[in-house]
């Protein structure tokens, strides 16, 4: 009777383990992100510009989105970011510092965009 009640109470702990292993990773820490905001040219061909409304700016890049075509619009991309838990590490001490009423500026990430809408024909503040 024993045994039965010990295997109980290990499945019952193993079940909860599972179920409270969900993602529970930060927006700001996982690899995929969609962001909506305004695309400029960059400095270098294929090499982009794109600051989200959050005041964040990007450096974006893409092989199969055609870029060029909504410079100047506001767009929603969704994209991978490079280093994504070094830039959300980056991401929340910033916000850490900005609840302390420290100056904080906005931080430049890295992105290959996989998919873009254009949400207007502008890029409007």
């Amino acid at each position: 009777m024993n045994l039965k009640i010990v295997t109980g109470l290990i499945a019952l702990f193993m079940f909860a383990g599972l179920a409270t292993a969900q993602d529970t990773t930060k927006t700001t820490h996982k690899k995929t992100r969609t962001l909506t905001g305004c695309l400029q040219k960059g400095e270098d061909a294929n090499e982009y510009n794109f600051t989200a409304k959050d005041g964040g700016t990007w450096e974006i890049k893409s092989d199969s989105v055609k870029l060029d075509e909504h410079v100047g619009h506001t767009v929603k991309i969704t994209g991978v970011v490079a280093n994504a838990t070094a830039h959300g590490m980056k991401e929340d001490t910033k916000e850490e510092m900005k609840e302390h009423g420290m100056d904080t500026h906005a931080e430049r990430g890295h992105m290959t965009v996989t998919n873009l809408s254009m949400v207007s024909d502008t890029c409007q503040k």
